[in-house]
């Protein structure tokens, strides 16, 4: 057990009997009333996001979460099979923990995974992906004086906003974060 002044933002807690992401952590004292710590949490199974005001030396749980780098292989059904580049364990994790970015993973990728227990709680894409641009419509000439956008297909079927210039079988590099168009890879 711990003292919720050890708890921080990206800390895992057991709370309810869940494991929970805090998201947002906040120290209050108002005027002459006790101080206590109001937590915004993430429930990782259920992906419900909770309130919860905690007194000053509370008592709460945080679990012992392993982080650990692994290369994404292949999806195969409902889950994506990644494995540890150190034992060559194969690991199916649920793609749901990947939410949309799954859809820009391709084979030999490095992933983040947290554990715990061994059993995989949440899983993280790398922040910038550079994928080929499969199909989109071809760009005018000249057409960069504004700051209009076009649909672009990349290799591994998803679809983002790219620039007017960009062209077929170039390499752009994608933000994984908001798929945002970073830039063209040379």
């Amino acid at each position: 057990m711990a003292d919720i002044g050890d708890a921080r933002v990206g800390s895992i807690l057991r709370f309810n009997g869940e494991l929970c992401l805090v998201t947002e952590y906040m120290h209050r004292t108002p005027g002459n009333l006790r101080a206590f710590y109001q937590l915004k949490m993430k429930n990782l199974t259920s992906g419900k996001v909770v309130e919860n005001r905690f007194r000053a030396g509370e008592q709460i749980e945080i679990a012992r979460v392993e982080f650990k780098e692994m290369q994404f292989i292949f999806p195969e059904g409902d889950h994506i099979v990644v494995m540890d580049n150190e034992t060559f364990e194969q690991v199916y994790v649920p793609a749901t923990m990947f939410g949309d970015n799954g859809k820009l993973l391709k084979e030999g990728m490095t992933v983040k995974i947290a554990f715990e227990n061994e059993q995989p709680i949440t899983a993280e894409a790398p922040t910038f992906v550079e994928l080929e641009v499969t199909y989109t419509e071809p760009g005018l000439k000249g057409d960069t004086a504004t700051n209009t956008l076009k649909q672009a297909t990349l290799e591994t079927g998803a679809v983002v906003n790219v620039p007017l210039f960009v062209n077929i079988g170039e390499v752009i590099k994608i933000d994984t974060r908001d798929w945002s168009y970073t830039g063209k890879v040379k």
